[in-house]
C-alpha cells in the first residue's frame, strides 16, 4: 500500500493529522485510512464506496445531538 497516493478529505482540519485519506490502486479500487493509523487500510468496492457517500451526505448516520 505504500506505493499509493494518498489524497486527505476537504473536510480535514488543517494542520492536524485527523483526517480520512483515500487512494485508488492502477485497477481504480478505492482504499480508505485515517491519517492517524496509517498502517490500517480499508479496502472497497466503487460501488460500495459510493453508497457509503450517498449515506453520508443523507445525515442519516448523524448522531442525535452532535
Amino acid at each position: 500500500m505504500s506505493q499509493l497516493r494518498w489524497r486527505k478529505s476537504s473536510f480535514s482540519e488543517g494542520h492536524t493529522d485527523a483526517c480520512v485519506e483515500i487512494a485508488t490502486d492502477p485497477t481504480g479500487t478505492p482504499h480508505l485510512r485515517e491519517s492517524d493509523d496509517p498502517h490500517t487500510v480499508i479496502t472497497t468496492t466503487p460501488t460500495a464506496l459510493r453508497a457509503l457517500l450517498r449515506t453520508i451526505k443523507t445525515g442519516t448516520l448523524d448522531r442525535p445531538g452532535r
